[in-house]
Order: C-alpha cells, then structure tokens, then sequence
C-alpha cells in the first residue's frame, strides 16, 4: 500500500516541480533566460531559452529525495542521483559561458569513477575503463541527440519509464520510483519543449539525463532487475543514431567532437519531416524498443537473442531508407534537380 501511494505521489511531485520551473525558465525575465542563437549548424532559426533542464533535474532531485524519505536509496541509486546533479550544475555553467570540453569531460569521467567505485566496483581494470568510457559516452550521446524540439525529453519519457517497469517487476522499489519520477519530470518539460518548443534542455538537462540512462542501467542490472542488454535497447534509439554518426564522420576523417547536422534525426527534419513528425516517428522507435526490451525480458535467452535481432535489423533498414533519401538531397536538405 506504501508503494501504491509512493507510485501516484513520487511522479506527480516530480511532474509539477518540472512543470513549473520550466515554465518559469520560459519567461524573458527569468534569471535562468539564456538565449540559444542559431547559427550554421543549428536546427532552429530563432533564439530560443536552453535551460529547460533546470525544470528537469529539479523534478528528478525531489523525486530523489521523497523516495531518500520514505523508503530509502542504496549507494548505487545515491552515487547516480548526486553525480548527475552535479553534472547538471556544470550544465547550467556552460549553458550560461562555454566551458572548454576538456573541463567538461574531466567532470563526467570524474562523476562515472565516483559511481563505478561506490556503486558497482569491478576487479578487472580493463571491464572498469570500459564501463567509464561507456557512462561518459551515455552522457555525451544524449546530449549530441537534443537537437530537434520533443526528441531529448520524449527519450527521457520512454525510456526511463520502461525502466521504472522493469524494475517494479522485479520487485526492485526505489529503483522503479526514481525511474518513474525521471519519467513524470520529463513529461513536465515536455509540455514546453514539443514543437513548436519554447525552450531547449541544454547541457544542464541532457548530460545528466545520459549519465543517469547509464548509471541506472549498471544498478539495476547489478540488482538482478535486469540484464545489461535491456537499459541498452531501452535507450538504442538514441544509442544507434549518435554511434553510427560518430563511426561515420570518424571514417571521414572528420572532427567528431564539433557540431553538425548528419544525425539521422536531423535529415529527417532537413529532408521535409519537421520536428513534429520526426519527433512523433522518433517517439513511435522508442516506444517499440521500450515495449520490445520488457517483452523480451521473462523470455528464453534464444528469443531474447531473436527480438534484439529483429530490434537490429529494424535500425538497419530504417538506417539505409534515410541514407537512400538523403542522396537524393544536397546539404542544405533541398531536393536536386
């Protein structure tokens, strides 16, 4: 009955934190109005606030510490919950005044090194390196994929509610509450970042959001909620789309930590799909990968194995649709004569 009541109030506290603190970020008078100008590589045309990640990680703070409360957090779930407050208030300072990337990686790798040695120590040096280089992946690739009105916080949405499921399911509780509070506060952004979006996430919403998709995804799997491949299809929407952008402009020889506009959700919005059908198309991907990860999960390794296959085969074809439409466009997205 605890839970029950913990289940309605955790998300509706952290839906109405991030509601109203993003709406206030919106106003022209807000000490948190930083403007995001537009420029060459940028999907928008006019200035538009990039602090809508304060509403974010305020509502995912007070679903923290209403679970803390109520039922408590283990060291995994603090370690995940501090870093990426952490990372938010670094956000918010290169929101405000570009930081140099090197700060910025330096803080992530920090923050992943702090969890991975609280939360999920591992004896082999080289697994240990991995899990950081993929915690600070996670961080940067959410990040690389906000870039179209709806996308960052619809991921959010999906994905963390998948997760707080799962962990229900398997009987994990404070895992599932944070989870479904990080869901209900992206909901509350949400209202204000679909298209047409009146604000952005920005760094100070989108790094931590990554971090916390990877953070959550080695606690639970090291609660026995789930095993490593399902936070990862959970997520492979936006997981798929920014490693193969990353594999691509690296082939090409190009500098991958710069901005750019070769994601496939960025042709889809440069081809003529606009952010709203993307967004609505890209929500469709991540509620399939979501409902096909807790599919997946009570079955037999084999048809685990074939679901995240089929999964595969799916990005695979929607992939080399995208690329086939997209050569038939120059690269400012007009189609050729």
């Amino acid at each position: 009955m605890v839970f029950e009541g913990l289940a309605l109030l955790v998300p509706v506290v952290a839906f109405a934190v991030a509601w109203s603190l993003t709406r206030g970020c919106c106003r022209p008078g807000s000490l948190l109005y930083f403007l995001d100008q537009p420029n060459e590589r940028s999907m928008h045309t006019t200035p538009v606030p990039r602090t809508g990640g304060v509403g974010v990680m305020a509502g995912v703070a007070a679903a923290g510490l209403l679970v803390w409360l109520a039922v408590g957090l283990d060291r995994a779930l603090l370690a995940a919950l501090g870093g990426a407050l952490g990372l938010a208030g670094l956000g918010l300072m290169d929101d405000r005044r570009s930081l140099p990337a090197r700060a910025r990686f330096l803080a992530q790798a920090i923050a992943a090194g702090v969890f991975l040695v609280l939360a999920a120590p591992v004896g082999n040096w080289a697994l240990a390196a991995l899990l950081l280089l993929g915690l600070v992946w996670m961080a940067n690739l959410y990040n690389f994929m906000d870039g179209a009105d709806g996308l960052a916080g619809g991921m959010a949405l999906f994905g963390f509610a998948a997760l707080g499921v799962a962990a229900a399911l398997a009987g994990q509780l404070s895992l599932a509450l944070v989870c479904a509070g990080i869901a209900a506060a992206a909901a509350g952004f949400l209202c204000f970042n679909f298209h047409p979006a009146r604000i952005f996430m920005g760094d100070v919403g989108s790094v931590p959001l990554g971090f916390l998709a990877g953070t959550l995804g080695l606690a639970g799997r090291d609660a026995g909620a789930w095993p490593l491949w399902f936070p990862l299809l959970v997520f492979s929407p936006f997981i798929v789309d920014a490693s193969l952008t990353l594999l691509r402009r690296a082939l090409r020889g190009e500098k991958v930590w710069q901005a750019h506009r070769s994601h496939y959700y960025q042709r889809l919005v440069r081809m003529g799909a606009g952010h709203r059908r993307t967004a609505l198309l890209a929500y469709g991907l991540m509620a399939g990968s979501a409902v096909a990860g807790l599919v997946a999960l009570p079955l037999k390794f084999s048809l685990q194995c074939g679901i995240i296959t089929l999964c595969l085969f799916i990005y695979l074809i929607l992939g080399w649709q995208i690329d086939r439409a997209w050569r038939r466009h120059d690269p400012a997205g007009k189609p050729k004569s």
